[in-house]
Parts: C-alpha cells; structure tokens; sequence
C-alpha cells in the first residue's frame, strides 16, 4: 500500500470530490439564523417536503444554534482491495477527510454521512480545531467523535449520535468523497443545501425552498410569540393555539399595533 491507502493500480481514485456548489445566500443564512428547527422542519413538512429532521444525532454542547451552507463528506464501508485504515492518520491524512476541511469557508456547516457507526471517530481534536480556525459554524455527524472533553472545550456547535475512542479510519468505514448527495441521519443532503440547528437537532432545508420556508416561519413565529403572551395571560389553549379566524384577526390588530 501507498501513503494514501490505494496500491500503485488502484481499484478506484480517491478521494472522490464532486462539484463545489458555490456560496450561500448570505441573507438567507442570516434569516434562517432566527428560526428554530422545529419551525423549519414543520414549514418544509407543510410543503410537502417531510424528510428534513436528522435522526440520530445530537448536541455535543446544548445552546448552541447554527445555521449555515452545508459541506458533505461520505464514508463508505472499507474494503481492503480498495481502502483501508491500515497506517492511521497518515492513510487519512490523504482522504476525503482531510480534504474536505480546505474546502471549509466562513459560515459553513459540515454534514457527515457515517450510518450511526458506534466505532468510527469521525472528528477528533486536532481535526475540530482546524475546522474552527477555518471559520467553520459547525458539523452534524450521524456518527461519533473521539477526544469529546477538549473538542468540547473548543465550542464548536456538533450535532453526533455519541463518542468513540477510535480514529476515524480504525473500524468499518473509510474517508470516501466530499462535495457529494449524502444521506445523513436518513435525510438526504445535496451539497449547497442549508442547514438549522440547535437543541431539538438538524433539519436540513433544501436550497431552493430557503426562501419559501424563511417568508412562512416569519409569520408562524410571530404568531406565536402573540399566543404565548395571551396563554401567560390565562388565555384558552384552543382559542390561540393554532389561531382560530377571531384570534387571528385579534392577532393581525397586534401586529399592526406593534409596527
């Protein structure tokens, strides 16, 4: 075997990269930044669009929210002939894995396809702390980190089904492709797509829905910032929650009278 984990004639190139999908709206990331999850999973739902919710995965550090351009990376099952995790970080080093963290710009959220694996450490310390200083926002991962008390020390917002003392390479899976669909959590996740996070977990929203998904949330969530107010008040459940036509006419009032 090679540096880079292949023989001489390998059976096939890696790592596989696909097309970088370009920035983000940056006023969309801004908007979606002011939505919790569990409102865009439920305005993409209302579209018809009803995987978005990552299973699996969740905070490494509760409070954090984040959204941002979604970054893909795929592990795939190891097979010797083609790649394995023979020789640690320096087979690794010459992935997806670390390739995939220069393509890391400002903003970004990294969204790891790896099965919920208990033994595949997908990030640990030294890979977190580069990830930050790129100015990466956060990662999901439907699988584990290693080194969980200094990355958490790091304060970067990760979504993870758990940790591993394992390097990322050590058991089933392998650094495969980056810029590529992934399906994460059982959510598929193109390249570009946005991603919200925080403490209920990820949802991803897919790029060309952003826009609608951000004009219906605002209205849901001011909404609900009336009905919580008249509920504290002493309000019935069933008069503000959902809006009934006179209580969305009370609201529309307040609305205006705020403006």
């Amino acid at each position: 075997m090679e540096d880079n984990g292949q023989s001489s004639d390998p059976v096939w190139p890696l790592p596989v990269r696909g097309e970088d999908p370009g920035p983000a709206d940056a006023e969309h990331v801004k908007r979606l930044e002011r939505i919790s999850s569990a409102t865009a999973c439920a305005k993409l739902h209302a579209q018809g669009i009803r995987r978005t919710f990552v299973e699996g995965p969740r905070p490494l550090n509760r409070g954090a929210k984040v959204s941002g351009r979604a970054v893909t990376l795929q592990f795939m099952p190891q097979r010797e002939d083609v790649a394995s995790g023979l020789g640690q970080e320096y087979i690794e080093r010459s992935t997806a894995l670390w390739a995939v963290l220069e393509e890391i710009e400002p903003g970004d959220v990294l969204v790891v396809q790896a099965y919920g694996s208990a033994y595949t450490g997908c990030f640990g310390d030294m890979l977190v702390r580069y990830f930050k200083r790129k100015g990466g926002a956060g990662i999901v991962v439907d699988g584990c980190i290693r080194d969980s008390p200094r990355v958490a020390d790091l304060g970067v917002p990760i979504w993870c089904t758990g940790t591993t003392p394992h390097y990322a390479s050590q058991a089933e899976l392998f650094p495969w492709a980056y810029h590529v669909p992934v399906a994460v959590g059982g959510v598929l996740t193109l390249p570009g797509d946005l991603v919200v996070a925080d403490d209920d977990g990820a949802v991803i929203v897919p790029r060309r829905r952003a826009a609608d998904v951000i004009e219906a949330a605002a209205d849901h969530e001011e909404w609900e910032r009336f009905s919580r107010a008249r509920l504290e008040e002493g309000a019935r459940l069933s008069d503000y929650y959902p809006l009934t036509p006179d209580s969305r006419a009370e609201y529309e009032a307040w609305r205006q009278e705020r403006r």
